[in-house]
């Protein structure tokens, strides 16, 4: 003890068990915090590929599945209905699939699809984001005379032929939208990778 009274061992020995006291409550509160800035399995799952297998869907069918939250559509379409596409384009809105944001490069074309037969797209009305309901067969419809198949969304009445393509009339101002997607082998679709951009 020195002169004053004041035991400096002591002290130094307080002051550094103090010191680890608070480093350890620290790494206590740091632990859970940085923990949150990782993604959930729950958030990985959601923002994980779906792969779909598309020899279980019958000609003229259609198969829901899900990518991102978000319903996917995937029809196979037969020869009739892949014939009857250009017989309607004046009916649409964008004939000519001008509005390219809402598709890739390798669905520039009638089908709007990487194989003609299967079709791709985002089961999401881009009206007001509902979920339009599959009618494939090319027969009059209480919405549509005149109709040549495809989706119709019950709840403002936008009309989608059956390569997404909304037609002139409706509410929804842009095609269907089609997800980036590739081929992993010849029957399985993998919805959110494009093998182009891999």
């Amino acid at each position: 003890m020195s002169q004053d009274g004041v035991n400096k061992g002591r002290r130094t020995l307080l002051v550094g068990v103090t010191s680890a006291v608070g480093a350890v409550g620290a790494g206590f509160v740091a632990v859970p915090f940085v923990k949150s800035w990782v993604p959930s399995e729950k958030a990985k799952a959601a923002g994980a590929p779906a792969k779909i297998d598309v020899s279980k869907i019958e000609p003229g069918s259609m198969l829901t599945a899900e990518w991102r939250g978000k319903p996917v559509y995937v029809v196979r379409r037969t020869d009739d209905m892949l014939e009857n596409l250009p017989e309607h384009n004046d009916r649409l809105k964008d004939p000519d699939n001008s509005n390219k944001a809402q598709q890739p490069a390798y669905a520039d074309n009638i089908n709007r699809s990487r194989k003609p037969e299967v079709l791709v797209v985002l089961g999401v009305c881009t009206h007001l984001g509902c979920a339009p309901k599959y009618f494939g067969e090319v027969q009059p419809q209480q919405f549509d005379a005149n109709w040549p198949g495809g989706w119709f969304c019950p709840c403002h009445g936008s009309r989608f032929d059956l390569s997404g393509r909304v037609f002139q009339g409706s509410p929804a101002a842009s095609n269907l939208e089609i997800p980036p997607h590739s081929y992993e082998s010849a029957n399985v679709v993998v919805v959110g990778v494009d093998e182009e951009n891999a």
